[in-house]
Parts: C-alpha cells; structure tokens; sequence
C-alpha cells in the first residue's frame, strides 16, 4: 500500500523502492513527527527508528534485514502498521458514501467481508488503495495510507458533508486505534492461544471483533501486505503495548520494520502507493482490473469509468509488470530498455529478493512489452543488464482460504 525509505545503506540494506522525502533518519525533526502507541516499545526492544510519512517508525531492529524478511516468510513476525488511516463509515447511505469514491462493489460483501478497492478520480487515476469491510457491527471499517492520510480524510469527509446537505444518513469516525499485524505461516497458531474463536473460520479477507489476550474490543482482519497468512488487529490504544508484549512471548514471534515490510510485498507483487501506482495510473494500467466490481463496471457509475471501462476491452498503452534479473538490483527510477537499446519504461520498486536471492521489480512497460517472458534491459549504475518480465507474485502467496 505506501510510499516510504532510503536512508539505510550503513544498515546493510537500501529501500530505494521508498521516498526519501518521505522516510528518512531522526534529527531535529523528531519532536514533530507522530508517534503510534508503542513508540517506547520499539525503543525498548532496539528499534531503528526512521520519519515516514510524516510518522516515527522502526525501519529495523536487531536483526539483519534479510533475517527479519525469512523469519517472517518462515515463522511469524510483528509489524506496527499504527500509523494508517483507520475510519468508521456509519449510517443507513454508508454503502451509498463509499461506492460514490471506490471501484468495488461494497453492497455485494457478506457480513464481516472485505475488500482491496481504490479510491480514483474522474480521469482514472488512483488517488489511493484501501481496505473496505462490512462489519456485522452496522459500519464501514475503512484502513488507507498514512501517506494519503490528509487526502483521503478530506475525501471522505467531503463526500459525507455533500449527501448529508442532501439529507442522506451518513457519518464518518476516524478511530484512534493501533493497528498491529502478525504476519506468517505461524502466524494464526500464535494467535488462537489468546482467542476463545476459532480462527479456522475466519478466512482470508473476512473481520471478527474479539478479546485478544485479555485486551476487549480488537477486531482481527485475516488480511495483510506479505503475501503470507496473517492477520491486522485493530486494537484500543491503551491495549497496544499490552497485546504486543504478549504476542513477544511466543518464540515464534519477532518484530520487523519497514525495511522487511517493503522487500516482502514486493516478493508478493504488492503496490506500493506513490512508487507503482498513483493519480496518473489507472486500474487497468496497473494491473489491478480485478478490483472492479461486475456490476459497477456495467453500471459505470465510479469516479473514472469513462476511462477505465473502456481500458478493459482495448489495448492500454503502457501495464504494470514484474521483472527478473541477476547482476545488480533494480531501483526505483531504473531506466527499463528494449533489446534495441532504446528506453521503453521505468522501473517502480526494485529489491534483491531474500526468498529467491534473485533481483526482482516492478515497472511499466508498453503492452507489446507486457508478456511473461518477454526480454528486455535495464539500466542500473549506467550499465545494462538483461531483465525479463516475470509472473507475479513473485514468491508464492500463502492466503487463508476456506476450501
């Protein structure tokens, strides 16, 4: 989902994928940056703490970067996502609020289901990416970009004021929550020692409020941005510390940092909000045609159909892909070339992947380029280098699903 780092080489990795604008080391501007409720916790436990997004985040801790990215494609990890806008929709036009912003069909989720949906503007372009479930609850429970924090909030609430002057029943909530997520193949067995239900029924996409290690009030979203089985807990603030150190307990657990974060949704062919997609990108472009509900795109009534409709049926001019390559990694910004030499596109995010020990990216690229398989160059350090476009995700996802 989000933008984010490159201030770390002295810590043996390099987030090139991420903003330095928007990540960088703590100085005199640390007084101003946000701090979620377990800021002392990542201290604590030797937290290196970075700025992004406007946030005081852990890039990493202890562990070497590849060793927090296996620990968590092997065990389980802890990632403090606090950071994100969490937003409660409410009343009767709640579903009325949401698909008049999003691509997705919200009124077609079950109880407790959710969706990946996008935010988009009338010429098609992706203002953010966003998690939209239906909570058996009465509401909306919304989760976007701490990045697009300002935009999004403003959206929304712009959208809530308008249908209220048209006395439509509707009202937004932003939650002061924390927001923790345990990501891995041991990741719902460290979890059910501290819930009475049984995670087995709580598939991949689906949300359930629960006592989580004695802490009330937590809702538990089978969902994540590894690939790998997990979950995002939205927990009380005043419980944060608490349900973390518990979770700490198990040995299989681990805390990572963005560092991790980034290298493992790149693996799982995740976008990164603001690198690979943006207001200039469309769904259809960025290969995320599939988050278009059926019955929106035959209604065309989501900001930007007239564009976007008419995408899925033509050839668009230029497509999100995944690249391989061996030599040097891929970067953000690296020039992608055609056999010829010629400059045909750009690399987005780019990462020596721990998993595969290969390079691995994502860029776009003309759709005559688009095929898998297809071979092309790079430029990296003003060399080039053989790449080709590979299947992604790149590393299998591990989702939870009910079969």
């Amino acid at each position: 989902m989000q933008r984010a780092v490159s201030v770390v080489a002295r810590l043996g990795f390099r987030l090139q994928a991420f903003s330095p604008d928007l990540c960088r080391p703590l100085s005199f501007t640390q007084d101003v940056l946000r701090r979620t409720p377990l800021y002392d916790f990542h201290l604590a436990h030797g937290g290196k703490m970075v700025a992004f997004a406007g946030w005081s985040l852990p890039v990493q801790y202890q562990d070497s970067h590849t060793d927090s990215h296996l620990h968590t494609r092997q065990h389980c990890s802890l990632f403090d996502v606090s950071h994100m806008l969490q937003t409660k929709i409410c009343g009767s036009d709640r579903v009325k609020l949401m698909e008049s912003l999003v691509v997705g069909d919200i009124a077609e989720l079950r109880p407790n289901q959710g969706t990946l949906s996008l935010f988009t503007n009338e010429a098609g372009g992706i203002l953010d990416d966003l998690i939209v479930t239906n909570t058996s609850e009465g509401h909306l429970y919304v989760v976007s970009n701490a990045g697009c924090w300002e935009k999004d909030l403003a959206l929304m609430q712009d959208k809530v004021r308008e249908l209220q002057n048209q006395g439509r029943d509707v009202g937004l909530e932003v939650l002061d929550n924390a927001l923790l997520a345990l990501q891995g193949p041991t990741a719902a067995q460290v979890l059910q020692a501290g819930v009475a239900d049984d995670l087995r029924k709580l598939p991949f996409m689906t949300s359930a409020v629960m006592e989580v290690f004695g802490v009330s009030g937590c809702r538990v979203t089978r969902c994540g941005y590894t690939g790998e089985d997990g979950v995002e807990i939205s927990v009380p603030a005043a419980g944060a510390v608490h349900l973390a150190t518990a979770l700490l307990e198990n040995p299989e657990v681990k805390l990572a940092g963005l560092a991790a974060r980034d290298s493992l949704r790149l693996e799982a062919g995740l976008c990164l909000y603001g690198n690979d997609i943006d207001e200039h990108t469309t769904p259809v472009e960025g290969s995320l045609s599939w988050t278009l509900g059926k019955r929106r795109r035959a209604a065309m009534d989501f900001p930007g159909a007239k564009v976007i409709v008419p995408q899925l049926k033509g050839k668009v001019q230029r497509r999100r892909v995944g690249l391989m390559c061996e030599g040097a990694p891929m970067r953000a910004h690296s020039p992608i070339l055609n056999m010829e030499g010629t400059m045909i596109g750009t690399v987005t995010s780019g990462c020596p992947s721990p998993s595969l020990k290969k390079n691995v990216a994502m860029g776009y690229v003309p759709f005559e380029y688009s095929r898998p398989g297809t071979k092309l160059m790079v430029e990296v350090r003003r060399k080039q280098q053989m790449a080709v476009v590979s299947k992604m995700p790149f590393v299998p996802t591990n989702y939870y699903t009910l079969k």
